[in-house]
């Protein structure tokens, strides 16, 4: 099973690139969900279906459907929220404060994502192709996984222990069943989080397509959703330039062939310096907008042509960090290279946590575990380079065994 993530800035025709690459896929016959946690619910206009709810048949082998992360949130949270409370309470914070705290931001995107895997897992597709919502909040949403773990630990840590035991006690004999019940459901939630981690981290199963137009606001943009996916540690298999003109070189002097021609000078411009280490595919900008599958299907054949649009993703067994030693003993050098894609103009912070390394990249911070033997060491000195960051250590004297 595969789930591919369509994303990319608001506007760039995500939306219709997902759904034509579905109705593809389906067509080659692979059975294919399609389903949208956008919040803008377009989906279904551009399949030419009405109303989107639960998924269903739209063509040969082509399911639909939209996630309604209100409904999730309704049907799914607030008990939770309600057990929550309750072991918040029992152990001596006010009701206010126990009201604020959980409080989970991202809870609606987290459910929707949950979903889409849920679906994915127990359904009869092949495929499950997900139209995300624009690039800023599908950032957040990949990465919420990983950030409520960290947050539910911290609240709760080793659960079932700490919640049955010490928390259960508090309550007195009594109230256990309850305090049952909630260790039950953080168990539950903690469980559901990390299979989510695992399934995002998989490239074999899960991979996210970028969509940008050839414009410098919008490249530049999806460069850094590239970089702040590499450190998630989630794969980016392609990216779609999509709407390029059509090419009007010597196609005449009228103000409308001149305009297209520079337009069209300008877009291969931008295409020229982006260069992503992922394949580049590009699709014309349609005259008629693409509605219903057999239009979907045009338009996939010109971005796929005769390939397969589930190809082996570029650089798939490469690692993201690598440690190359020279040297022995206090005067060894460790490098640790961290293979992202950085642009030249990357904001980039770095700083020594504990036993990891903050990395922050125009403004979205990712923590590094260092291997065994990097805890041990100093910081020396960073470097960007075509490969990604290389970040230089020493022997710590003080760490280092004699």
């Amino acid at each position: 099973m595969r789930v591919l993530l369509f994303t990319g800035k608001g506007g760039v025709g995500k939306t219709t690139l997902a759904a034509a690459t579905a109705a593809r896929l389906a067509a080659v016959g692979r059975k294919t969900l399609v389903v949208s946690t956008d919040p803008a619910h377009s989906l279904g206009d551009a399949l030419g279906v009405p109303r989107l709810t639960e998924p269903a048949e739209v063509g040969d082998g082509l399911y639909a459907g939209q996630i309604d992360a209100r409904k999730l949130v309704d049907d799914n949270w607030l008990a939770l929220r309600t057990h929550l409370r309750t072991l918040l309470a029992g152990a001596g914070v006010a009701e206010v404060d126990a009201e604020e705290l959980t409080v989970l931001p991202g809870v609606e995107e987290l459910l929707a994502l949950a979903e889409v895997y849920q679906l994915a897992a127990a359904g009869p597709w092949e495929v499950v192709v997900v139209d995300c919502g624009p690039t800023a909040e599908t950032l957040r949403l990949l990465a919420l996984p990983e950030a409520l773990a960290g947050y539910l630990e911290r609240l709760f840590p080793t659960h079932r222990r700490v919640v049955r035991g010490l928390l259960a006690g508090l309550a007195g004999a009594g109230r256990v069943d309850r305090w049952d019940a909630a260790a039950d459901a953080l168990s539950r939630l903690a469980e559901k989080l990390d299979w989510l981690r695992r399934m995002l981290a998989d490239p074999e199963r899960t991979t996210v397509r970028l969509v940008c137009t050839p414009e410098r606001v919008v490249v530049a943009e999806t460069r850094r959703t590239l970089t702040s996916l590499a450190l998630q540690g989630i794969r980016v298999d392609g990216v779609v330039a999509n709407r390029l003109v059509p090419d009007f070189a010597g196609g005449g002097r009228t103000r409308a062939a001149q305009w297209l021609s520079t337009r069209r000078a300008e877009q291969q411009a931008v295409l020229a310096e982006f260069r992503p280490d992922v394949e580049l595919r590009m699709v014309g900008h349609l005259a008629a907008e693409p509605v219903g599958v057999p239009a979907l299907l045009e338009l996939a054949a010109e971005l796929y042509a005769d390939g397969d649009p589930l190809a082996e993703p570029a650089g798939a067994d490469e690692s993201l960090f690598s440690v190359k030693v020279s040297g022995k003993g206090f005067s060894a050098r460790y490098e640790l290279r961290v293979s992202v894609p950085l642009p030249a103009d990357a904001e980039l912070d770095l700083a020594r946590v504990g036993d990891e390394l903050a990395l922050t990249v125009h403004g979205r911070r990712t923590l590094i575990a260092l291997p065994p033997v990097l805890r041990r060491c100093a910081v020396t000195d960073a470097e960007v380079d075509d490969s990604g960051l290389l970040i230089g250590f020493h022997p710590d004297p003080a760490l280092w065994p004699r």
